[in-house]
């Protein structure tokens, strides 16, 4: 593969993903936490993922801060932090097979839970079930790089009304991507080094690519599209991340 191929998946991956989110409330950690597993390696390229989903989520958050609802954000974005520890400590801890494996699976899943858990999850009230969700959602964001399938279930059970859901999930990957990035640096269990630097400059393009065609479209595709596009895309990409770890582990 040559030197720039990765900095263009980057760019294309991080367009689709951001343009995604902005319509749907998720897609950037969904779609590009299996792509750049595959391209980086489980550990590299969802750190990868948590810096630009987290620069994505503030940059959302600000074009979208009319329907944030704060109080609802205070009761999930702060636990994320708890969650993210114990994630990091297992990733310093396994190998790459193994690590590919596991991202796989928690993606697969998410993606069930959002799919199914509509029907299945009972009404939640009160604080603890939201604490909850922001602790699972931190160990879901720091392993594989999706902190939206837990919360938004959880948002869904909670009975949020439609019109503040995407743009509460903003600040959560907000705080979820940062504590993601500086657990697993401070602890031990992942970096940067030997990273293209044209990654970044590529994320950051993407990205604001993304969100402003986003923006355009937001009127014209529905958000119930987008966000079954993006859970296509992320199970094609987990399955390719769970097969890729099979096919290695103990090799």
């Amino acid at each position: 593969m040559s030197v720039l191929a990765i900095p263009f998946v980057v760019l294309v991956t991080v367009i689709v993903g951001s343009c995604l989110q902005r319509v749907s409330g998720m897609g950037l950690g969904l779609i590009g936490g299996p792509i750049l597993t595959l391209f980086l390696g489980p550990v590299e390229g969802i750190m990868v993922i948590n810096v630009l989903a987290c620069i994505n989520a503030i940059l959302t958050t600000y074009s979208m801060r009319e329907n944030v609802a704060w109080d609802k954000w205070l009761r999930i974005g702060p636990f994320m932090v708890l969650g993210s520890i114990p994630a990091a400590l297992l990733i310093a801890r396994i190998d790459t097979s193994a690590l590919l494996v596991l991202v796989g699976a928690a993606l697969l899943i998410a993606l069930g839970v959002v799919v199914f858990g509509r029907k299945f999850v009972p009404e939640m009230r009160g604080t603890g079930p939201a604490i909850s969700a922001g602790i699972l959602g931190g160990f879901t964001n720091t392993l594989a790089g999706v902190a939206g399938p837990v919360i938004t279930v959880y948002a869904q059970a909670a009975r949020w009304p439609k019109s503040i859901l995407a743009a509460t999930l903003q600040p959560c990957f907000v705080i979820g991507g940062l504590s993601s990035v500086l657990t697993k640096y401070f602890l031990g269990s992942g970096g940067f080094e030997g990273l293209h630097w044209l990654v970044w400059p590529c994320g950051i393009i993407g990205m604001c690519v993304g969100i402003l065609v986003g923006k355009k479209i937001a009127g014209h595709v529905s958000r119930e599209k987008a966000h079954t596009l993006s859970l296509a895309l992320a199970s094609l990409g987990a399955l390719s991340a769970l097969l890729r770890g099979l096919s290695t582990l103990g090799a």
